[in-house]
């Protein structure tokens, strides 16, 4: 009786009996709710020049109403009708400007609408605001002073690309609805015809991509929302004069030269695809002129279908302009035809070009070229990756004088307790971003891995010692970032610092000085009583293994609570990188969304995190995968039971995306858990062949372990409770709904005890403030039923 009460508490009781349809929303306790409902902290933006903190506000939980605004999911994009934009975006609420040299922050009247996004111009003066009204995006203009007013451009076209970017300090780049473009076309009544595909005969595998294009009217509705017209603003002049540039075209991208004379252009041409998104589709990359004729045509590339799985397409790709020069290009081009298992002694060459002149290479690089980013004189850090010992190399190129690369980094980039830190960037006069320096030392900063937990780290590395001399480190105890370097010397910087009791706040450290800027409050300090604990042991293949343990309040002696497992696995070369220790028990805890850590309010343990190493050859890891997942989970039951208040026979495992894959496999492999809850899953790997999560192998290569993988292949061995979870409109590659749906029908076609919730207008992730309160409902109630309330073993 005492069971059926609680869950009458939450809205519902379940029963044996098997249930189907339309449920309402449930709520979670009271408890959950007001934690949902908090007000969040807010983020900051701090403005090129350095002196000024905008201070955001973002609102955490649309209603499922705003997520069933219209929409169309058109080549891998969704976008709203009505706006012309995104159909789903982040909302700001707030804004206050906050001097960091001291003073009060200054609240923003915000107009009425969705704000979306913040832009500063180069000076730090200015800014532009993106408002969505039921109606369009309108571009707002906003300066220190806290003026806000609204540009009288036309409606911007957010569909794809940037719809605002600033050119210095007094131009803007502006996509816009192209003046005149009538009405949306209208569907006929009767097709034209069949919907055609043929291949040439040549391997092209495609990934399990969605929402793509499924006829004739649904590319003439792309082209319809997604073309737009560029416009330059100029904000010198009285008034500031809107200058159209170029045609109309479906723009991916479009950025302006360091000497603002030039645009790169990428824009997307037909024919288009019904099996890959816009970003494979044939696209033009060319250079324009300021009035928006083309200058030069840099590659007119095919539809990407013809790209090896973890390839790279051939041609010029990642072309960009060199931030130190006028008018100058950089690109890497393919030598092993974009092929990762092709033996070649270089696998890319680096070119440039000065616009008008003809390319030139620049060197071949041994393996896949990963970027490059540029120091003042015009040299660069190039990195390259090798996929077989997931191993990174950084050389320092001089580009207008080719010599020898040094070698700066040469690392695996799965080892984090040797990472010495990634280079920082700092922003020229004329707006684009190169290397910061300090001497002839580079600028890093780093999360600080170790045994004991990250802490984060400012530093210089000298690329002659290969040395990292910290100049800020987080103290433990504590968990301290450097949110910006606000001065050259590296004296002056902004810190964001929490604890276990403290929630984040920004500080201003200058020299041994140090003001404090913003001040969060804790809005529940019940959860401060909750204590966190890193745990670390050895699986009996002697791989390390670790997981944050928290335990809840009122804990007496002797006691031992039901457990929640939540994980997600990772693949890994070797052991030891497998066994480092990530994250930081110094961190300010209160759960948000749905997650898991919520179940510590109801008197569960939570393991968090547990690391879920498959060590193997990057081919082959997958081969002992089931093995390695038990084993795994068993050690970290066993020593989570040793060191804390756990119940090793009342513990449920749950996890989301690769970790709903991984729930499913624990239950039908292993009796360690007594349920299971698993969302937005792929539980079938016949439906993604052609490779998934990091499984290079297609299913014609490896089907033994696509069938043994598949827990959808194992639904008679899932004899504990499974509840499971969807988005309806998960958009992931690969965790089509119907995966959850198919695993149901198994389950219970061989007599398990399963539950399946699809959630309205949800995607991958969930954002409903209705659905996230039913998901923490239904969690809670599932666990509650089936592993506290489960009978000793």
């Amino acid at each position: 009786m005492r069971r059926i009460l609680l869950l009458l508490t939450l809205g519902f009781v379940m029963t044996e009996s098997d249930a189907t349809g339309q449920a309402t929303y449930l709520k979670p306790p009271q408890a959950i709710a007001d934690i949902l409902d908090a007000p969040p902290p807010p983020s900051v933006s701090v403005n090129p020049t350095r002196d000024t903190l905008a201070l955001l506000t973002a609102a955490r939980y649309p209603a499922v109403a705003e997520l069933a605004e219209p929409i169309l999911r058109l080549a891998g994009v969704r976008l709203n009708p009505r706006t012309n934009g995104p159909a789903r975006e982040s909302r700001i609420t707030a804004i206050a400007l906050q001097p960091i040299a001291g003073g009060d922050a200054q609240p923003l009247k915000l107009p009425d609408g969705r704000v979306t996004g913040l832009s500063w111009a180069d000076d730090g003066k200015r800014f532009t605001l993106t408002v969505t009204t039921p109606t369009g995006i309108d571009l707002y203009l906003g300066d220190l002073a806290g003026t806000l007013s609204k540009h009288p451009v036309g409606p911007l076209n957010g569909v794809i690309g940037t719809e605002v970017q600033w050119v210095g300090s007094s131009k803007l780049l502006v996509q816009t609805v192209p003046a005149g473009r009538g009405p949306a076309p209208v569907a006929p009544l009767a097709p034209t015809g069949p919907v055609v595909q043929q291949s040439s005969g040549k391997a092209a595998p495609v990934r399990t991509y969605q929402d793509l294009l499924a006829n004739a009217h649904d590319e003439a509705l792309f082209t319809h929302y997604a073309t737009s017209q560029l416009v330059r603003i100029d904000l010198a002049t009285t008034p500031p004069t809107v200058t159209p540039v170029g045609d109309p075209a479906v723009l991916l991208g479009v950025s302006p030269s360091p000497d603002h004379s030039h645009y790169l252009v990428s824009r997307v041409h037909t024919p288009y695809s019904y099996l890959y998104p816009v970003s494979a589709f044939p696209r033009v990359t060319e250079v324009w002129d300021a009035t928006g004729k083309v200058v030069s045509v840099i590659h007119d590339a095919p539809l990407e279908d013809k790209v090896p799985i973890e390839g790279v397409p051939t041609g010029p790709r990642g072309v960009r302009w060199v931030p130190t020069a006028p008018a100058t290009l950089m690109w890497a081009e393919a030598l092993d035809g974009g092929d990762p298992k092709a033996k070649v002694p270089h696998r890319d060459e680096l070119f440039t070009r000065t616009i008008p002149a003809e390319k030139a290479s620049v060197f071949k690089v041994e393996h896949r070229y990963r970027g490059a980013s540029f120091f003042e004189s015009g040299e660069a850090l190039v990195s390259d990756y090798d996929r077989e010992r997931r191993w990174s190399r950084t050389v320092r190129v001089n580009f207008a004088k080719p010599t020898t690369p040094a070698v700066v980094f040469d690392r695996s980039v799965q080892d984090r307790y040797g990472d010495p830190g990634s280079p920082l960037t700092k922003m020229l006069s004329n707006g684009e971003r190169v290397v910061r320096t300090l001497g002839d030392k580079i600028v890093v900063s780093g999360e600080g891995a170790n045994p004991k937990g990250d802490l984060p780290f400012l530093g210089v590395y000298d690329p002659s010692t290969k040395v990292t001399d910290k100049v800020f480190t987080c103290r433990e105890g504590v968990y301290e970032t450097v949110a910006a370097v606000l001065s050259d010397d590296l004296k002056k910087l902004l810190i964001r610092r929490e604890s276990p009791t403290e929630p984040g706040n920004y500080y201003l450290r200058d020299g041994d000085k140090e003001t404090q800027l913003t001040r969060t409050t804790d809005p529940f300090p019940e959860l401060r009583k909750v204590t966190k604990q890193l745990v670390t042991t050895k699986r009996p293949d002697g791989v390390t293994i670790s997981f944050t343990l928290y335990v809840p309040a009122g804990v007496t002696p002797g006691e031992k609570l039901p457990t929640v497992f939540w994980a997600y696995p990772k693949e890994f070369n070797d052991a030891a990188t497998a066994g480092q220790v990530s994250g930081s028990q110094s961190r300010f805890v209160t759960p948000a969304g749905y997650s898991h850590l919520f179940f510590l309010t109801q008197g569960y343990a939570v393991m968090d995190e547990v690391s879920m190493p498959i060590v193997g050859p990057p081919e082959t890891a997958n081969d002992n995968f089931l093995e390695q997942l038990v084993s795994t989970a068993k050690a970290a039951i066993d020593k989570a039971a040793e060191v804390g208040p756990v119940d090793p026979t009342r513990v449920g495992v749950g996890g989301h995306s690769y970790g709903a894959f991984m729930t499913a496999n624990l239950l039908a492999h292993s009796d360690l858990f007594r349920a299971g809850i698993a969302r937005s899953g792929a539980y079938n790997r016949t439906l993604t062949p052609f490779g998934f999560q990091n499984e290079r192998r297609t299913f014609w290569e490896a089907p033994q372990i696509y069938a043994t993988m598949s827990p959808f292949n194992s639904a008679n061995k899932i004899n504990e409770p499974l509840l499971m979870i969807h988005g309806q409109a998960d958009s992931n590659p690969g965790t089509f709904p119907v995966q959850s749906e198919r695993l149901y029908q198994a389950v219970r076609g061989n007599g398990g005890t399963v539950r399946l919730v699809l959630l309205p207008h949800e995607d991958h992730g969930y954002a409903g403030r209705e659905s996230i309160g039913h998901v923490l409902a239904e969690q809670l109630a599932w666990f509650d039923k089936y592993v506290k309330g489960a009978a000793p073993r």
